[in-house]
């Protein structure tokens, strides 16, 4: 079956078309509007960017796509808390796409209260109001999306407004260089017998295991595994080299693939540590003993950051071509609206 009759067939909201046009999300961040001249006299002593699922993913990806140039303590929270550190000195960074994540909101209203500078990421919604009522400065994303497919939105609205906040450098032509890369490479991954949707082919029927590497690679293995669960309706897996190294290694030990069949993903950059290639090495050899399959995957980019960003865009298109060749609509997320209706 060719790509447009599986897409006519199991994506009705058309998340092949978003996928294909996400660079357009990163032309729109770039002409935004970002009204946050009142944060740019402050000094920060940390950073704090609270949210959950889609909303969250962004603040993982600024720690390993600007790992050595953030220099004060920055830190991504999940939960219904505010930080016990965070105060008048912290800056939090509420994002959360739909304005309406209940964690996210619990955290505003403790963060108000506890005096720290604010601001929000969103396209309307409860976090708005609240912005608008204690004169909080508010970054209007775009309309129309999934979370997770606005990742384009939320990443560079988030990184511009740290740029213009004066907490990092100029990020323009980095930015510009992503752009011209997920263009390129859309009418690469939606043509036919194209790479992406060969390598979903070879994991259909098995058991994602994703291993990233610390502090570079990291934020995508978890992205790729998030997605695997949300567009691809799979169970996976992903784990950090060298942490991985001191625990999980171990389970490889008593591996068998009739119970578990599984394809190990590795999510690699030239950047590591030379120690982390001998590790991926050993990791290799230990998996071949065991008759797995690795798919390694990275970027021949020249900059990390648009490697960062190319592995990324790559392992989306993966998730969403396996949702379709299994027969799944890659927008669907029943289980995630039932317990919003129970909460």
């Amino acid at each position: 079956m060719k790509i447009q009759e599986y897409v006519k067939k199991y994506d009705p909201q058309n998340q092949f078309d978003v996928l294909i046009n996400i660079w357009k999300q990163i032309e729109f961040a770039l002409n935004n509007k970002y009204d946050v001249d009142e944060l740019n006299q402050k000094k920060f002593t940390n950073l704090v960017l609270t949210g959950l699922g889609g909303s969250a993913i962004s603040g993982d990806l600024l720690r390993n796509y600007l790992h050595n140039e953030i220099k004060v303590p920055f830190i991504v929270n999940r939960n219904y808390s505010l930080p016990s550190f965070a105060d008048e000195n912290t800056l939090l960074i509420v994002s959360s796409y739909s304005g309406n994540t209940e964690e996210t909101i619990s955290v505003l209203n403790q963060a108000i209260k506890a005096k720290c500078s604010i601001l929000v990421l969103t396209t309307g919604g409860e976090a708005e109001k609240i912005a608008f009522s204690h004169k909080l400065p508010v970054i209007k994303l775009q309309k129309g999306f999934q979370p997770r497919y606005a990742l384009g939105l939320s990443f560079f609205s988030l990184l511009i407004a740290l740029d213009k906040i004066g907490v990092i450098s100029n990020q323009k032509s980095e930015i510009e260089e992503v752009l011209t890369i997920w263009k390129k490479k859309a009418s690469e991954y939606s043509s036919e017998n194209n790479m992406a949707f060969s390598l979903a082919e070879r994991m259909i029927g098995f058991i994602p295991v994703i291993y990233s590497i610390s502090e570079l690679t990291s934020a995508a293995g978890y992205r790729f595994k998030c997605q695997l669960n949300e567009n691809s309706k799979l169970h996976a897996f992903h784990h950090e080299i060298p942490e991985m190294n001191h625990n999980e290694i171990i389970g490889w030990e008593t591996y068998q693939e009739k119970s578990f069949p599984v394809k190990v993903i590795y999510l690699l950059d030239e950047n590591c540590h030379p120690q982390i290639k001998k590790r991926f090495q050993f990791m290799s050899e230990i998996l071949c003993e065991n008759k797995i399959d690795v798919i390694a995957l990275n970027s021949s980019e020249k900059s990390f950051k648009a490697r960062l960003m190319d592995l990324i865009y790559l392992c989306d298109w993966i998730t969403f071509y396996i949702a379709v060749q299994r027969g799944y609509d890659p927008s669907e997320i029943d289980n995630i609206n039932k317990l919003k209706e129970r909460l």
